[in-house]
């Protein structure tokens, strides 16, 4: 299973303990530390029209700009997880990059979220899939795994935003369960249900597709 993109470790801590008590260059190491992660999200979730008119390492560059402009007052008062907060500022800079460049003021800003860095789906696509398809389906069916997730991305699309974001999130950039309640202001338990409820309908649309397709696919679950 792929790792979350924001794993966390004790080195963590230590440079936030250092940082806290006016380390520099712990500042510094922290926040590079979390360059490569903050990148990923970017390529993740920033739309792939907007990301053939920006450079996503500019993105990146004012997120940590920003982070360590505000990274005394987090210090101060930690409300949520470092990682978290960082997501936070990254998320916001998503946002406000897609509303500076976006492509038709006819399209809605919450529908343009990819899943997926540009060039087809990727091993969190395919992963997803295989969890949605026949279990007994060989890995030398990977052409098969390639169909079924090109129609994943399709069909996760077409969910409402509440479904599609914590799809995204649990398995595009692989945050738990406890860590999405935390990001969307739920307790654990109702972020689960939240969470069901999009497999649930994610599965429905995956079926409804294969009932209407010429070749219908019968390893859809």
């Amino acid at each position: 299973m792929t790792k979350s993109i924001w794993a966390g470790d004790d080195q963590t801590e230590t440079l936030l303990a250092a940082a806290r008590s006016g380390d520099d260059d712990a500042v510094n190491r922290l926040l590079e530390k979390h360059r490569a992660p903050i990148r990923r999200l970017v390529e993740l979730r920033l739309d792939r029209k907007v990301q053939r008119r920006v450079d996503v390492s500019d993105v990146v560059q004012d997120v940590m700009i920003e982070a360590s402009g505000r990274l005394d007052k987090y210090l101060s008062d930690p409300a949520m997880a470092f990682h978290l907060w960082l997501r936070q500022i990254a998320w916001d800079r998503i946002i406000d990059t897609y509303r500076r460049h976006r492509v038709s003021a006819k399209r809605n800003m919450d529908r343009e979220q990819p899943m997926t860095s540009p060039g087809g789906p990727d091993q969190s696509t395919m992963e997803l899939a295989v969890q949605l398809c026949d279990p007994g389906l060989t890995p030398a069916a990977a052409a098969t795994q390639r169909e079924i997730a090109a129609k994943v991305e399709a069909a996760i699309e077409t969910l409402n935003d509440q479904d599609r974001e914590i799809i995204l999130m649990r398995h595009y950039e692989h945050l738990s369960n406890l860590e999405i309640a935390e990001v969307l202001g739920l307790n654990p338990p109702a972020a689960s249900m939240r969470y069901l409820r999009a497999v649930r309908r994610l599965r429905e649309v995956l079926q409804e597709d294969d009932q209407t397709s010429p070749t219908g696919d019968e390893t859809l679950q």
